[in-house]
């Protein structure tokens, strides 16, 4: 193996380490796609990854009670630069630089469903939504890198906008442990917030909850902790602890009733 190509490996399996087991996290829907995370494949080649996820959050980004999901994970990408599946969504990476992923995609957004908690009770569904919009990762070293996305098309109108950024860190403890931390901020729109964090009048007559029209701003900061057990050459076990904090106009919403929220990840993963 080159050393360009061990360097997209060391790359790829930084940001899986320290951003990766969040995907589908129940009080964490909206940051499924907060990162593209092309896991170590080579330039040139063909590869994907596929396993479980055990996920213990929370039922809404905001909440205070607890929901926990066992859910697939599956992702592909073809030596042409295109790749699709659960935590990436579809796409095409445009980049030839093992230091480097960019480019557009297609994720989803799950949007919510009242019947998840009482609090949201006469808040009506916020329905599930396509989502356009491109990303940008570098690899600064061997074992820091940085990420970024954009993403548009979800909320009520379909109009709310997500730019995440984020950064992480992954170091080999032992031949076959790595421990990979992170960090991540996700700024909204308008659009974005009111649907998620937002009372409209009706809304405020049917649920009893007082009108709320937020700003954009910050939504949330993120930090992860992720241990990989690497059982052999395709197989790897990962446990994540995240905490995330809500901030700006989200934060004073009506429907939190918890600002900081601590999920934990267990996955299990087989490289093919």
């Amino acid at each position: 193996m080159t050393v360009s190509h061990r360097r997209l490996r060391t790359f790829a399996r930084a940001a899986a380490l320290a951003t990766a087991s969040l995907l589908l996290a129940p009080s964490a829907f909206a940051q499924a796609f907060d990162a593209v995370r092309l896991y170590g494949v080579a330039p040139g080649t063909d590869g994907g990854l596929a396993g479980l996820a055990l996920i213990a959050g929370t039922q809404y980004a905001g909440s205070d009670e607890r929901r926990t999901l066992l859910v697939p994970l599956l992702d592909y990408q073809w030596r042409n630069g295109w790749f699709a599946g659960t935590g990436n969504g579809v796409g095409f990476n445009f980049a030839s630089r093992p230091d480097q992923q960019y480019g557009l995609r297609i994720t989803g957004d799950f949007g919510r469903k009242a019947k998840r908690s009482t609090v949201l009770t006469g808040m009506g569904d916020i329905g599930a939504k396509a989502e356009f919009g491109g990303f940008f990762n570098y690899a600064l070293t061997h074992e820091v890198f940085i990420s970024s996305s954009l993403r548009y098309g979800a909320g009520d109108r379909s109009n709310g906008l997500v730019v995440d950024l984020g950064a992480g860190y992954s170091t080999s403890l032992a031949p076959q442990w790595r421990l990979g931390v992170g960090g991540a901020v996700s700024l909204i729109n308008a659009g974005y917030e009111q649907s998620y964090f937002g009372v409209t009048p009706a809304q405020a007559i049917s649920s009893g909850h007082a009108q709320y029209t937020p700003g954009a701003g910050l939504r949330d900061a993120r930090a992860n902790l992720a241990l990989t057990h690497q059982i052999n050459a395709r197989t790897a076990v990962t446990a994540v602890l995240s905490s995330s904090t809500l901030l700006g106009d989200a934060k004073n919403s009506p429907l939190v009733r918890q600002q900081t929220t601590v999920n934990g990840v267990l996955g299990l993963t087989y490289g093919f």
